[in-house]
């Protein structure tokens, strides 16, 4: 089972702290969202999760960085200035604005339960190009209107890597193939942002580009489209929620030969199949545009530099062909924004327990559930008890994400746990006091273990594996 729908989600991330409205007291501000302190942990054991499946468990990746602002030439030449634009349309009559390539996703704000454009009084102005970029200034004198101070903050976290190209050989020593990994915010002025955290104005990228010769460029594109396709369901998300979307050539960026959409099905209500699934994340094949136009050497055909402005060169020099080429880059990008969400609604299960009422369990996999156990007294008015919870709870820290909880009965406490995604409740009773033992229950089971307090890390260690 997962969730039925986003909304489903949206009230389980503000009831128990996951994601919050941003600017709430004010009125919010369209799709910026705070992450509380379930969500927080959650979102940093993903990046965790995908760092160290990238990084530290490969010998060929490494890690960076980069700088949100950058110098504007950056996005001049990777073409962001000309290029990184969506169509944008206004209606006359209930002056909304929409991407005219998603309009089937919106609703009109005069009739919101049709779709805009599917309202008669609909009356669209002819499409614009509206660059996604955000603007500001650099310099305690920089005017809005001086194009000396005029920068940008990173639509992507890409570019960041690629200039920094010959930093990170000249210093690893790598040999292609090879990767640059890293995980940072990107902003984008979406013009029709929405559906919680799915689509929003300030987001958070695991992106990694994998530079290989061109020659062997498809073959791994190949691999790391079958690899990620793996990884997700090793995070516990399912394999039906999950396909494959291969780009049309209309679809594919300028630079890429190929590029393979992960989707997940973020839309099981709604009746058209089709309309249940969106990017998850793309894996793209850019070839050798990156490297090749940040650097200062390429020319057209003319003979005139197509980079007047780049003083390095960001080509490769095999050393056992004594050739030098601009490697072919791939590209596996992925949001920790739609990556949580999507975790969030494969892990979401109802279950009924005895007495006939329903409860919320958050099936998530313990590498990534916010906290791994949690220590629960039986009474809290006995001293006793709370001070050995309390002393357990301390000693299960180091080794795990532990907390110690009395804010209501043991039911409730468990209910909130589950809800939570909270593999393990430790409870200290009466009986504790004499036979130093504690209950351990499971999350998904319901089920109830007596484990001597000596053995306990242990006992979890091995259960949370």
């Amino acid at each position: 089972m997962s969730a039925p729908n986003i909304e489903t989600i949206v009230s389980l991330s503000k009831r128990r702290g996951f994601v919050f409205p941003s600017s709430d007291i004010y009125g919010g501000l369209g799709s910026s969202w705070d992450y509380g302190g379930l969500g927080v942990e959650l979102a940093n054991n993903i990046k965790s999760a995908w760092w160290r499946w990238l990084v530290y468990e490969r010998d060929d990746i490494e890690g960076l960085d980069s700088s949100i602002i950058q110098n504007r030439l950056v996005w001049k030449y990777s073409g962001h200035e000309d290029t990184f634009s969506d169509p944008l349309v206004d209606c006359r009559n209930c002056h909304g604005r929409f991407r005219t390539d998603k309009l089937q996703d919106v609703q009109c704000p005069n009739h919101p339960s049709v779709h805009a454009g599917e309202s008669r009084e609909c009356d669209f102005t002819e499409p614009r190009q509206f660059n996604l970029m955000f603007k500001t200034t650099i310099g305690a004198a920089a005017v809005e209107d001086d194009e000396s101070a005029l920068a940008y903050l990173r639509p992507e976290t890409a570019q960041g890597i690629f200039i920094d190209f010959n930093n990170v050989l000249n210093t690893s020593r790598k040999k292609l193939p090879f990767g640059i990994a890293q995980i940072g915010k990107s902003f984008r002025n979406e013009v029709t942002p929405g559906n919680f955290i799915f689509r929003t104005r300030e987001f958070e990228q695991m992106e990694m580009e994998y530079f290989v010769r061109p020659e062997d460029a498809a073959e791994i594109h190949q691999f790391w489209i079958d690899a990620f396709y793996e990884w997700f369901q090793t995070l516990g998300i399912s394999a039906e929620n999950l396909k494959l979307y291969e780009q049309t050539g209309d679809e594919l960026a300028h630079y890429a030969v190929r590029t393979v959409d992960i989707l997940y099905r973020y839309f099981p209500e709604r009746a058209d199949q089709e309309k249940q699934w969106d990017e998850l994340m793309g894996i793209a094949n850019r070839t050798d545009f990156d490297l090749k136009t940040h650097s200062k050497k390429p020319e057209d055909r003319e003979g005139k530099r197509l980079n007047s402005d780049s003083t390095d060169d960001l080509s490769y020099f095999d050393e056992q062909t004594k050739q030098r080429f601009y490697p072919f880059v791939i590209e596996p990008a992925a949001g920790v924004n739609r990556t949580l969400l999507a975790i969030l609604m494969d892990a979401y299960t109802e279950k009924t327990n005895d007495k006939g009422e329903t409860r919320v369990i958050l099936k998530l996999k313990p590498e990534l559930a916010p906290i791994k156990v949690a220590v629960l007294p039986l009474a809290k008015n006995k001293p006793e008890i709370v001070a050995m919870a309390k002393q357990i709870k301390k000693d299960l820290q180091p080794s795990m994400r532990a907390v110690y909880d009395d804010t209501g009965g043991i039911g409730k406490l468990y209910a909130r746990q589950d809800e939570i995604g909270t593999p393990f409740c430790v409870t200290v009773d009466h009986e504790s006091l004499e036979d130093n033992a504690v209950t351990v229950r499971d999350r998904d089971s319901w089920e109830q273990e007596r484990v001597n307090v000596s053995e306990l890390k242990d006992y979890l260690q091995k259960r949370l594996r």
